[in-house]
C-alpha cells in the first residue's frame, strides 16, 4: 500500500457537527466573508480580505497583490467563469471513462499483489483522458448520426466526468485485502455474492457519509482541497478560451506546462533507471561511506534506509510523493516543518537511548520481533479458528515493535486526539452556531420538507441574494441541478443494511453492535479529519488508532478487527475521495448529477474488476503469496503485512498496550493529546503577539513520526520547493504566483507520472521481469543507492 502523510488543523475555519450535515438541506455561507475579514485581521502580516467586488475579474494575469487566503486562490489561480451549452452527457465521456475504469481497476489490483506498488494517479488519467478525447473528437465524422458520438469539440466537462469515473475504479478496494487474507490465511471463501456485495457496501458507505456532509466540507471556499488545483489548473489551460489578451496569456500557460511536461519526463529516466544516485544524494554518506551510524541519519535513497538529513533529492516522484509541494499552504508547511525537526530529534533519541530496547531492532520498521531482533511469526500463535491461544502465546512470547514505529504510534494518536481538542477551542462559536438546527422551527421545517421519494427531488437550490457573499465557484453550481441528500442518504441506508447482512454472510466474527460503532467512529472521523485534508490537503492515516479500538473492543479476534478497520478507517478514506471529487466538479462546473454518476458508476465497475482479478491472482499463485521472499513478479507482502497487524492489535491489544503494558503509553497517548492545543491557546489569549494561533497543534505532533517508513531523501528538496513557491514566489512575484504555480506543478507531476508508469512496465519489474540498469558508481544496485553503508539486519 502507498503510504500517505500527515494532516493539519487550521484555527479560524469553518466547521460543523456530523447531524448538522445530515439533517441541513444547504450550507449557510453568509457569513463566510466577515469569516475572512476576522482571520485576516488577526494576521498583522497579511494585507486586507478579499472582497466581494473583486471576484468577476478573476485571471491570474490580473493579480497585482498578494494571494492571502483561501478566497483569493480559489478565485485567481482557478476560472470562476462557466459555459453551461457545455454537457458531460457525451457517447465519448461513457466511452472513455468505462475503458480507463476498466484499465485501472484491473491494473490497481494487479500492483496490489506485486513487489512494487505503483498508483494509477489522478493526474494520469486526466492526460490519458485529454489526448484520447482529443483523437475522438479528430476522427470521428460529425455527420449524420455520427453527430451523436462526436456532437462537437472535446470538452473541459467531459474531461473532468471521466477523469471522475476513472479514478473512483482506480483503487484497490480494502475489501478484496480482508477478502485476500480470509483465502490466504483463514481458508475461508466467501460465496461470489456475499463478496461482490461486500465491496459494494465497504466502499459506497464512506460516500454515503461524506455526501451528506458536503455542506460542511464541500462548498465553502475555506474547504480549499489545495491538492487538485493542479489538475483543475491544468484544465483550465486545456481549454481556456475568451478575449485575445486571455488567450495570449493562456497560451503562455500552455507553453510553460508542454516544456515542462517533457523535460521532466525525460529527466526522470536517470533518477529512476540509469542514475538512481539522484534519489538522494548525500555528501556525508559519500565522505564517510562505512558508517552505520551516517546511514540511520543522513541515509534516505532506500526504503527504511534512514532519516535522509540533509539529503538533496532530484527524483520529482518522491519530491512530490505525498503532496505537490507547490499547493500545500504555506501555514501548513510552517507546522509540517517543526514537526520534521522534531520528528528527527526524538528518533535519534529514542534509538541511541536504547528506549524501548529499540538498539535490538532495525531502526525503521514496522514489523513484528521476536526478542532477538529476528521477525516475529504471527502463525505461530493462533489456534485453528485462527485466534490467539494463550499457551502459543506463551511459549513464543510477546512481540516488539521497532522504537521508531511506537514513536510513530503514539504521535499519531496524540495528533488526532488534539485534533478534536484544536477544533473545539478555536472554532467554538461556530460549533455553537451550527447546533442552530436544532431549534423547534427549524426540525419542523426539515419535517415539512422531508419527503421519503427521493427520485421525485429535483435538486433546484434557491440561489442566495446577491449581496451574500458565498463561494464564487459555488454560486455557479447553483444552476445545475443538485443531487440532493436525499441520493446520499439512500447511498448510506443500502450499504449500511448490506453490510449488516453480510458481516454474518462471511464468517467475519464482527458482531452487529461492533459494526455500528466502525459507522460511528468513521462519521467523526469524516467530519474532523476530513475538514483537515480539505483546507490543507495532508491527511492522517488513522488506522493504527481504529486498529487498536476494535482490539480493545474484540480481544482476541483477529478478522473481527479487519472488518471493523474495514468499515471505519476504509469509510473515512472513501468519504475523503469522494469529496475531492465533488470539489473537481464544483471547480471545473460538472453538474453535480453528472458528478454522483460518475463516481457511482466508476466505484461499483471497479469494485467487480477488483474482485475478478483477486481471485484470478489468488487461484493461480497461492503458494508464491504465502511464501515471505514472493517473487520479482508476485508477492503477498500486503496482504501478509495486514493479517500480522490484525493479529497484533485484534488479537494482542490487551497484552501490548492495556494499562501497565509494555507499549502502554500508546494508547495513554490519545487522552495526552486532547490536552495538547490548551497551552497554545492560553498563551494566544495573554500573548497574541507571539502568534500561536499560526501553529497547527495537531501536524506538529502527528508529524513527530512521519519519517518511520519508506524514503526519506526528499525532505529537504520538498520543503526548500514549497517555501519558495508558497513564499517567495507568492509574496514577491504573486502575478507570477498566480499565473504559473499551479500549472508547472502540474506539468512536473504529469511527466513524471508517465514516464514512471511507462519505466514499471519496461525496465521495474511491473510486466514480470525486471532490468535493472548495469552496475555503475551511480547506479549501486548492491547496496544503498546514496552509498551510505549498508546494516545488516
Amino acid at each position: 500500500m502507498a503510504e500517505i502523510g500527515g494532516s493539519v488543523v487550521p484555527q479560524n475555519e469553518l466547521v460543523i457537527p456530523p447531524m448538522a450535515s445530515l439533517l441541513a438541506t444547504e450550507p449557510s455561507l453568509a457569513k463566510e466573508k466577515q469569516m475572512d475579514m476576522d482571520t485576516s485581521e488577526k494576521f498583522s502580516d497579511e494585507k486586507g480580505p478579499y472582497f466581494k467586488a473583486d471576484t468577476e475579474s478573476i485571471t491570474g494575469s490580473d493579480v497585482t497583490e498578494v494571494l492571502q487566503n483561501e478566497r483569493d486562490i480559489v478565485t485567481h489561480i482557478i476560472s470562476v467563469e462557466d459555459d453551461p451549452s457545455l454537457s458531460p452527457w457525451t457517447f465519448r465521456s461513457f466511452f472513455i471513462g468505462i475503458g480507463l475504469s476498466a484499465f485501472g481497476g484491473v491494473l490497481a489490483e494487479i500492483y496490489y499483489f506485486k513487489p512494487q506498488t505503483v498508483l494509477v494517479s489522478t493526474m494520469f488519467l486526466a492526460i490519458i483522458t485529454y489526448v484520447v478525447g482529443i483523437f475522438m473528437e479528430a476522427i470521428i465524422p460529425r455527420w449524420g448520426w455520427f453527430r451523436y458520438l462526436n456532437p462537437g469539440p472535446f470538452n473541459k466537462k467531459e474531461n473532468a466526468f471521466i477523469v471522475i469515473m476513472a479514478s473512483a475504479a482506480a483503487n484497490s478496494a480494502l475489501g478484496t485485502e480482508v477478502l485476500a487474507v480470509q483465502r490466504l490465511f483463514y481458508n475461508i471463501t466467501p460465496n461470489a455474492a456475499a463478496s461482490i456485495f461486500l465491496l459494494f457496501s465497504s466502499q459506497l458507505l464512506g460516500y454515503g457519509i461524506g455526501g451528506l456532509m458536503r455542506p460542511i466540507l464541500l462548498y465553502p471556499s475555506k474547504m480549499l482541497y489545495p491538492g487538485v488545483l493542479p489538475l483543475v489548473s491544468m484544465f483550465d489551460a486545456f481549454y481556456k478560451e475568451g478575449d485575445t489578451r486571455k488567450s495570449d496569456s493562456n497560451k503562455k500557460r500552455l507553453r510553460l506546462f508542454y516544456v515542462a511536461f517533457f523535460v521532466i519526463f525525460v529527466w526522470e529516466l536517470f533518477p529512476e533507471w540509469m542514475f538512481p544516485l539522484l534519489t538522494g544524494f548525500s555528501v556525508f554518506c559519500l565522505a564517510n561511506p562505512r558508517s552505520t551510524d551516517f546511514t540511520r541519519i543522513f541515509g534516505g535513497s532506500n526504503g527504511n534506509e534512514g532519516l535522509g538529513l540533509l539529503s538533496i533529492c532530484f527524483d520529482w516522484q518522491y519530491i512530490s510523493g505525498g503532496q505537490n509541494p507547490f499547493t500545500i499552504p504555506l501555514r501548513a508547511q510552517f507546522s509540517n516543518l517543526v514537526g520534521y525537526i522534531l520528528c528527527m530529534v526524538v528518533f535519534v533519541a529514542v534509538y541511541y537511548k536504547n528506549i524501548w530496547d529499540s538498539r535490538s531492532f532495525p531502526f525503521l520498521s514496522q514489523e513484528l520481533f521476536y526478542e532477538n531482533g529476528t521477525v516475529y511469526d504471527q502463525l505461530l500463535i493462533l489456534n485453528d479458528k485462527f485466534e490467539v491461544d494463550p499457551k502459543l502465546l506463551a511459549e513464543q512470547g510477546l512481540p516488539f515493535y521497532a522504537g521508531t514505529w511506537i514513536v510513530y504510534l503514539l504521535t499519531s494518536n496524540i495528533g488526532m486526539a488534539a485534533t478534536f481538542t484544536h477544533l473545539l477551542i478555536w472554532n467554538r462559536n461556530d460549533l455553537r452556531a451550527a447546533w442552530s438546527w436544532m431549534n423547534k422551527d427549524a426540525i419542523k421545517k426539515i419535517w415539512a420538507d422531508f419527503d421519503w421519494r427521493f427520485w421525485r427531488d429535483d435538486g433546484k437550490r434557491d440561489a442566495p441574494p446577491p449581496e451574500d457573499d458565498i463561494d464564487p465557484h459555488y454560486r455557479e453550481m447553483l444552476k445545475y441541478p443538485d443531487a440532493p441528500n436525499s441520493w446520499y442518504a439512500v447511498v448510506l441506508a443500502a450499504a449500511f443494511i448490506t453490510a449488516m447482512v453480510i458481516i454474518y454472510k462471511t464468517d467475519s466474527t464482527l458482531p452487529w453492535w461492533g459494526f455500528i460503532i466502525a459507522c460511528l467512529l468513521a462519521s467523526i472521523s469524516i467530519l474532523f479529519f476530513g475538514s483537515l485534508y480539505a483546507m490543507t490537503g495532508l491527511a492522517f492515516i488513522i488506522q493504527p488508532f481504529v486498529q487498536m479500538i476494535g482490539g480493545f473492543l474484540h480481544p482476541g479476534k483477529p478478522m473481527a478487527n479487519m472488518y471493523f478497520v474495514l468499515f471505519s478507517y476504509n469509510s473515512v478514506n472513501q468519504a475523503q475521495l469522494l469529496l475531492r471529487d465533488l470539489k473537481i466538479s464544483q471547480y471545473t462546473k460538472l453538474p453535480p448529477r453528472a458528478a454522483f454518476t460518475a463516481q457511482i458508476i466508476g466505484t461499483l465497475f471497479g469494485s467487480v474488476l477488483n474482485y475478478i482479478m483477486m481471485n484470478s491472482i489468488i487461484d493461480n499463485q497461492r503458494e508464491i503469496l504465502l511464501s515471505v521472499e514472493g517473487t520479482n513478479i508476485w508477492s503477498g507482502q500486503q496482504p501478509q503485512q495486514y493479517n500480522s497487524q490484525s493479529v497484533a492489535w485484534g488479537g494482542l491489544s490487551h497484552e501490548l498496550f492495556a494499562h501497565g503494558k509494555r507499549y502502554q503509553w500508546v494508547a495513554w497517548s490519545y487522552v495526552l493529546g486532547l490536552f495538547v492545543p490548551v497551552p497554545f491557546w492560553i498563551i494566544h489569549k495573554f500573548a497574541p503577539k507571539l502568534r500561536m494561533d499560526y501553529l497547527y497543534t495537531p501536524v506538529i505532533a502527528y508529524y513527530i513520526g512521519w519519517l518511520c517508513v519508506g524514503i526519506n531523501s526528499s525532505i529537504t528538496v520538498y520543503f526548500t520547493i514549497a517555501w519558495f513557491s508558497q513564499w517567495f514566489l507568492r509574496t514577491r512575484y504573486p502575478k507570477w504566483f498566480a499565473k504559473y504555480n499551479y500549472i508547472l506543478g502540474a506539468a512536473l507531476d504529469g511527466g513524471t507520472q508517465v514516464m514512471v508508469f511507462i519505466l514499471s512496465f519496461a525496465v521495474q519489474g511491473a510486466a514480470g521481469t525486471s532490468h535493472l540498469f548495469p552496475q555503475w558508481w551511480g547506479a549501486n544496485q548492491n547496496g544503498n543507492y546514496d552509498r551510505c553503508a549498508v546494516i545488516q539486519s
